[in-house]
């Protein structure tokens, strides 16, 4: 499976003013690509407003984050505009939750 396209899998946009969903991306789920739709689905939908990453299993910077923040293989995590975690699930939610998961943060 390749990596889905116009997703950051650097994380300094973390606590930057907007929130970010960081969805823990693992290659070898067929989760992944499904819970990846959603997000393009939801970005489409939110514009600007929030910032939709990955954190790619077996990367250095997936890794990291995934370590910091005690993540699994497709979780999702949320973290409010101040860069704080409020909320993690395990994928998939669709595109209307998302959209929900985002503006109420």
């Amino acid at each position: 499976m390749v990596m889905p396209k116009g997703f950051k899998t650097t994380h300094e946009q973390i606590g930057t003013g907007s929130p970010a969903l960081v969805f823990v991306y693992d290659p070898n789920l067929t989760v992944s690509g499904s819970q990846t739709e959603q997000m393009n689905e939801a970005r489409d939908h939110l514009g600007d407003q929030a910032f939709f990453l990955l954190a790619r299993m077996g990367t250095p910077e997936g890794e990291q984050l995934i370590a910091k923040y005690r993540a699994s293989s497709a979780e999702l995590l949320l973290f409010d505009p101040a860069g704080k975690l409020i909320k993690r699930q395990p994928a998939v939610k669709s595109a209307r939750e998302l959209i929900q998961w985002l503006q109420g943060s």
